[in-house]
């Protein structure tokens, strides 16, 4: 299925009329999204691009916490090397762990990263690192607004937020000698299970792998989010509105327009809606300040 969707802005109070919005002043700001939408039958990842992203600083593209005695050779592994064949750089400790502290290099890798998936298995809580590297991705995720995609290998995603389940019994151990640690491990559990993710539990093992990286490769490769104020007051209701006007759905042509004075939010509406929708199609492109381009520079400019 293919959308073609067109979103200007203008201030004048009405917008009847396309032909002219080129060459009209009061015209500030028109996008498209283009071409092909995915429609992939998936739980999306919690998108966090309200801030600026920049690969300024990052070594990795993604870092990858999981159960080695759980998925290392399969699951894991196969999600890899599937990542490394997309160009996305990504870390994997591929050592055997020992001893009770997470190492410095991991959680130096974390900070390095640009974003962070997270295989929960059957496991996963039993491993101390992994709690702590939990811990350390999800505090990233507050400070600095890396992402974070979940991964439900197996396991119900309640039990990882409650912590019932394979993951409460792991938590019975640690309540006599890992008390200062528990809460940290709680929330962080409890957080990373509010994310929308990936229930891998049935299906082709290698049908979920290709799905998966096709979305993360969209986000990662396929385009940069805009900058947007983190924290807005009110956006995610515009988004609300305007997404029901957008019809995704649709093989239709769609035109969307907003209305009103000058400095009211106009644009950053704009970047706020290509930045929730971008990464779910084959091509996108954000078209700023059309007006001063097309009078200045023509129209092969645009």
């Amino acid at each position: 299925m293919s959308v073609c969707i067109l979103l200007f802005f203008s201030i004048i109070p009405s917008c009847k009329f396309l032909g002219s919005f080129l060459s009209t002043s009061n015209f500030t700001i028109c996008f498209s999204l283009a071409i092909k939408y995915q429609n992939l039958n998936l739980l999306m990842p919690e998108m966090y691009y309200d801030s600026f992203c920049s690969n300024y600083g990052w070594t990795y593209d993604e870092f990858l916490s999981f159960r080695g005695e759980d998925t290392r050779h399969n699951f894991t592994n196969h999600l890899y090397t599937h990542l490394v064949q997309r160009g996305i750089t990504t870390f994997r400790d591929d050592r055997l762990r020992r001893g009770e502290e997470i190492q410095p290099e991991l959680l130096k890798a974390i900070e390095e990263s640009r974003s962070s998936i997270v295989v929960f298995s059957k496991n996963y809580a039993d491993s101390r690192w992994c709690l702590d590297e939990l811990a350390k991705i999800m505090d990233r995720r507050r400070q600095s607004r890396q992402m974070v995609f979940s991964l439900f290998y197996h396991v119900d995603p309640s039990d990882v937020h409650k912590q019932t389940g394979s993951f409460g019994e792991a938590f019975i151990k640690y309540e006599e000698n890992r008390k200062n640690k528990l809460q940290r491990w709680k929330k962080a559990l409890t957080q990373a299970a509010n994310i929308s993710g990936w229930h891998v539990n049935k299906g082709y093992e290698s049908k979920h792998i290709e799905e998966i990286t096709t979305i993360i490769a969209n986000i990662i490769l396929n385009g940069k989010p805009l900058f947007v104020e983190y924290n807005l007051v009110g956006i995610d209701l515009h988004f609300e509105k305007l997404s029901l006007e957008l019809r995704m759905e649709s093989n239709d042509v769609c035109l969307v327009g907003i209305c009103g004075m000058g400095r009211i939010g106009k644009t950053t509406i704009a970047s706020y809606v290509y930045n929730q929708i971008y990464w779910k199609l084959e091509c996108s492109s954000f078209l700023e300040k059309v007006t001063e381009v097309y009078k200045n520079k023509g129209p092969l400019r645009i």
